[in-house]
């Protein structure tokens, strides 16, 4: 396992917020929302970046549906929405796994989508035998009756703590009602960007019997400290089958991943760290669902070959 500049705004979700400039004394210093962006020697990229036109459309492949999805949500007392992506030729004849795509505090269900071009990156992945086929469903991690993204989206911040129940209740059950998967731990996984990447770590490393692999993207503020969501590393070791955590390296929120790393690192918990030249942005995001995508229900995912030989 891989072991002064001013940032002048930073993208949390679809929300743009100013941020504190820092004099920079040392190289490695950036100032950033979240305090200095301090980097270690480990903090590198793990993997390359896409080829060009990884979720451009391809007219010559099999292509999966986009829709969008309601659900009576229990949780919230309202009927919600999520957007649910099927892959080419799917059919309940056969059983798919799902990964989950939680959304930024800016964003709602169309985040993911308006972001990667989700159905589009998979269709492409899928052709090249790159992915196995599944379903991804990206729902809206604010559960409230008003879950738009408007007026102060930071006001609604306590939402998406209440999601986690959302999405075990309801979220899940409903797309296991709906669908032909595979209803368990091994064939279910859960990935996010900034405020969805802490609910992944939130909710994921706290119900390892619901998700077996895990994406965190350039976690926010809300992740919990770590010996909070690890509480028998044994466990974490044993049923988790891929941990994933990414950051930019002029993100000024990269300290939080950085301490989930070091957590990781120092109770021996196999995981991928990567750390690219980004900030809190798209690209970043799009690029780290590429490569989780190739990496999740195989019985042995590239990631972890790739960990073996560092």
């Amino acid at each position: 396992m891989p072991h002064c500049l001013l940032v002048p705004f930073l993208l949390l979700g679809t929300v743009v917020l100013p941020v504190s400039a820092q004099d920079g004394e040392r190289p490695n210093r950036r100032g950033g929302f979240g305090g200095p962006i301090v980097l270690a020697e480990d903090d590198v990229a793990f993997y390359q970046a896409p080829p060009q036109g990884f979720k451009t459309e391809r007219e010559d492949i099999p292509h999966g549906k986009l829709e969008m999805v309601e659900y009576e949500s229990k949780t919230v007392g309202t009927k919600r929405k999520m957007q649910v992506y099927t892959p080419p030729g799917y059919s309940a004849d056969k059983k798919y796994p799902v990964l989950y795509l939680l959304h930024g505090i800016g964003g709602d269900e169309t985040e993911w989508q308006r972001f990667a071009n989700v159905n589009v990156m998979l269709d492409n992945l899928i052709a090249d035998r790159k992915a196995v086929p599944m379903i991804v469903v990206m729902p809206n991690g604010r559960a409230q009756k008003n879950d738009r993204a408007e007026g102060n989206v930071f006001a609604s911040a306590p939402s998406f703590a209440t999601f986690e129940k959302d999405l075990l209740d309801d979220v899940i059950p409903a797309i296991d009602a709906k669908y032909s998967v595979e209803a368990d731990a091994e064939h279910r996984a859960l990935a996010g960007l900034s405020m969805g990447g802490g609910q992944t770590l939130n909710f994921g490393l706290t119900h390892l019997d619901t998700f077996a692999w895990i994406g965190a993207f350039s976690s926010a503020p809300n992740t919990k400290p770590a010996k909070e969501l690890v509480s028998d590393v044994d466990a974490l070791k044993k049923h988790a089958k891929l941990i994933v955590l990414t950051c930019g390296n002029k993100d000024g929120l990269i300290n939080i991943s950085q301490r989930m790393h070091k957590f990781l690192q120092e109770n021996e918990v196999e995981h991928v760290w990567h750390v690219d030249e980004h900030a809190h942005d798209p690209q970043h995001w799009s690029n780290s669902l590429y490569w989780f995508a190739q990496n999740i229900f195989q019985d042995q995912p590239a990631a972890q070959d790739a960990a073996a030989k560092n």
